[in-house]
């Protein structure tokens, strides 16, 4: 059976920065990076602030949602060497959240990413006993970040949440578009090949082909419970969409079943482990607009 997830769609709007340096801190050279395995990602829910007004929204694109909050303590770090961040998940009445359902093998889930797509991180914090997690990452590029926190608390009827927030990251910036769309991605002696199509509002299948060396890799292992997962990330608002695999064996393919939310440029993060290390392969994919047809033809419609 097929368990891809339907991606919701998502709006927001992204601010363009210009400027030689962000913030104050170290130059850093340009570094395209990959990280571990990416979390369950649901689509947002009607949520509810602090205030006790409604507010709508997609997952990852709220502080807030569903009486919980993101509670950044580290409001910026600097680029250039190893820095900590710490968090910590706030109920409405300003409560540190300190009991959680495992997903996956883990309370949260922390994915970090750059606003020019070129930074990509998951992150395994650790939560001390008061509610306050922390972990530590090395960003030697300057810029806009955005962190996710995926999670679902430990109570009746508690659904799963993903919040997002703004961290910025000090030291010389230059602004840089997503890499040009390819169908293959190579990381370390792996390489790792495209196929399907992303479709805006159609549900279709995308199949990630990996090989070492020229050779099919057979034998890959499960990470958390699945042979693959894919995150995507939307040019502009960093809308986040995430995937779990097709039912497959352990390679060289692991397909997907996704719905693009809308027409534009996407960032797709696969994350594959092999011989005891997670990989992530990256690739760019341009969405193109949906094709609608005459009403009572056979169309195919946005979900």
């Amino acid at each position: 059976m097929n368990n891809g997830l339907k991606i919701t769609a998502f709006a927001a709007a992204l601010a363009a920065t210009f400027g030689t340096a962000y913030g104050v801190g170290k130059g850093a050279d340009p570094l395209v990076s990959t990280g571990a395995h990416a979390p369950k990602q649901h689509s947002g829910h009607g949520a509810t602030g602090r205030d006790g007004a409604a507010e709508h929204g997609p997952g990852g694109l709220q502080i807030s949602e569903g009486g919980y909050t993101l509670a950044l303590d580290t409001p910026a770090v600097a680029a250039g060497g190893r820095t900590g961040i710490r968090f910590a998940i706030e109920d409405d009445a300003g409560r540190k959240v300190t009991a959680f359902r495992r997903e996956h093998g883990k309370e949260l889930h922390f994915i970090l990413a750059s606003r020019d797509l070129t930074e990509y991180r998951h992150l395994h914090p650790v939560r001390a006993t008061d509610g306050t997690w922390s972990t530590s990452v090395d960003l030697p590029k300057a810029g806009d970040y955005r962190v996710f926190a995926d999670f679902t608390p430990a109570v009746e009827g508690a659904e799963n949440l993903t919040l997002g927030a703004d961290l910025p990251v000090s030291g010389a910036y230059r602004p840089a578009a997503p890499p040009v769309a390819r169908t293959t991605a190579e990381v370390e002696d792996y390489r790792v090949a495209l196929g399907g199509e992303l479709r805006a509002g159609r549900e279709s299948e995308l199949e990630l082909t990996i090989s070492r060396n020229g050779k099919p890799v057979t034998d890959l292992q499960p990470y958390l419970g699945a042979y693959g997962h894919l995150v995507a990330l939307r040019s502009g608002d960093l809308a986040y969409l995430h995937v779990h695999p097709n039912d497959g064996g352990p390679g060289p393919a692991v397909s997907f079943t996704a719905t693009a939310p809308s027409a534009g440029t996407y960032r797709l993060f696969l994350d594959f482990q092999h011989e005891g290390k997670v990989r992530t392969a990256a690739f760019t994919v341009e969405v193109e607009p949906s094709v609608r047809t005459p009403t009572g033809a056979n169309s195919e419609h946005q979900h």
